[in-house]
């Protein structure tokens, strides 16, 4: 590999180490690329290029001392823009909020400066992160790299398109719904949703329980550098787990064989478009012929939207509830709807839908005692128009993504593995779900995928 800018976070931590690279030039590098790449697709929204120069400088100083940080230091980095990062301001995509830079880092972000990694600013986000497109207020669209006509998907959407693009090589996401699965596979990157509780989050989020943060990257083996780095315990996160994970990568290398995967098509309800379903039942076949014990089934529940939106709403009216009457009309109207929907929801509805999201948690509990790993299409369509919440024939977003907010509410950890492309040339992307806490399984199933089938990037953003 010639081209810095290409390089993964496990490469450059091997090419610091033999002193043949620099942070400084893997950060000049990203920068460059930023530069070249983010007018057509608005991935990110702040860029500290003096911050992450001087950063760089002080990660190669340490690299050539022999003492770095971690295998990530000098990495170049991003931190979504619903995350406090000390020095810029958190935005949200909100006219409504304020300009001024935070003072404090949040979990993230600090234990990314602890490590070293070099962050070069801020990713798009629709605002307050409502949605699984990225689109707002303040900074306009952000465009997905192979078709800068379609959405990046959200809402983590301008990290996976800076992921696809190698704008920086660890990226951070969040994902109360899909936000970080849903991006990556419209981009064709890899991301993560671990378990709930196991990256601290602080402040909590508006959808609370819902909500879970992750990497987003390239390469299976970088976002398990980086959660060896974030997915530590943080006494500012009330809901913070136990247990935590000692080596993320070392879940990689394991083979396959005897693995008991269900894989469900449809999750008994999902219409899937043929040439998506093409691409999945390809990929499925490449995890059987790598050892695992393949059995067709749904894990049984309906479509739980109804129970979802009721939950999804009232953490909207949290939101609707800290600006000023005199602001909102400066919000994303979607967003407003649902949030006034939400002002209005009964308690006994809201707790109803406590109880409703409970049984599908102990219901996928009992599912994972037959099968180690569940796989399902990402989504049942590639990347549709940009600027859209919904393709044509939609009439919330949550209706086309179905097979992502279920495995919210249980908190469960489910990833986003590129596999293919549909017939249009978008990517599509192979969903692997475990059970709580078995984070391990899909880092597993997603890197042994990888291996076989290494999926290829766009090598600048392509016109629509």
């Amino acid at each position: 590999m010639t081209d810095v800018g290409l390089l993964t976070a496990a490469e450059l931590s091997t090419l610091y180490a033999e002193k043949r690279l620099s942070p400084v030039e893997a950060t000049v590098a990203a920068l460059d690329r930023i530069r070249r790449f983010n007018p057509a697709v608005n991935a990110y929204c702040l860029v500290d290029e003096e911050g992450a120069l001087e950063a760089a400088r002080e990660s190669e100083t340490r690299w050539m001392a022999g003492a770095p940080l971690s295998p990530i230091d000098g990495v170049p980095s991003s931190i979504k823009d619903l995350t406090m990062m000390k020095g810029l301001p958190m935005r949200k995509g909100s006219l409504t909020t304020d300009a001024k830079p935070v003072g404090e880092d949040a979990p993230f972000t600090q234990r990314m400066r602890e490590a070293g990694a070099v962050l070069l600013g801020k990713t798009t986000t629709p605002e307050f992160g409502w949605k699984g497109v990225t689109d707002n207020p303040l900074t306009g669209i952000t465009r997905n790299p192979w078709n800068t006509g379609r959405t990046s998907g959200g809402s983590s959407g301008g990290a996976a398109s800076a992921a696809a693009l190698n704008m920086g090589v660890l990226h951070q996401g969040s994902d109360a719904g899909g936000s970080i699965r849903i991006p990556c596979g419209f981009c064709g990157v890899f991301g993560i949703k671990p378990s709930f509780g196991w990256v601290p989050q602080w402040p909590a989020s508006a959808m609370t329980t819902l909500s879970h943060l992750g990497p987003i990257t390239r390469t299976v083996r970088d976002s398990a550098l980086m959660l060896n780095v974030v997915a530590r315990p943080d006494d500012r996160d009330s809901y913070g787990g136990t247990g935590f994970p000692a080596d993320w990568t070392a879940f990689l290398d394991a083979p396959l064989k005897g693995l008991r995967i269900a894989y469900s098509p449809t999750l008994g309800y999902v219409d899937v478009r043929a040439d998506v379903r093409a691409a999945v039942d390809a990929a499925v076949k490449v995890l059987e012929d790598l050892g695992a014990s393949v059995t067709v089934a749904d894990p049984g529940f309906g479509d739980p939207i109804e129970t979802f939106n009721v939950l999804w709403h009232a953490g909207a009216a949290k939101i609707l509830d800290t600006i000023p009457p005199d602001k909102r009309a400066d919000m994303d109207p979607a967003l407003v709807a649902i949030a006034e929907d939400g002002t209005t929801t009964p308690m006994v509805r809201y707790m109803h839908a406590c109880d409703a999201r409970a049984a599908i948690s102990e219901m996928m509990a009992r599912f994972h005692r037959e099968y180690d790993v569940l796989v399902t299409p990402m989504l049942p369509i590639t990347a549709f128009a940009a600027g859209s919440n919904v393709p044509d024939d939609g009439e919330d977003w949550v209706c086309w993504t179905p097979f992502t907010f279920p495995f919210n509410m249980t908190q469960q950890p489910t990833a986003s593995v590129p596999c293919g492309f549909g017939a249009d040339g978008l990517p599509v992307g192979l969903h692997v779900v475990a059970a709580k806490y078995r984070d391990d399984l899909v880092m597993q199933v997603s890197s042994a995928f990888e291996a076989a089938c290494p999926q290829p990037f766009p090598d600048a953003p392509r016109a629509g």
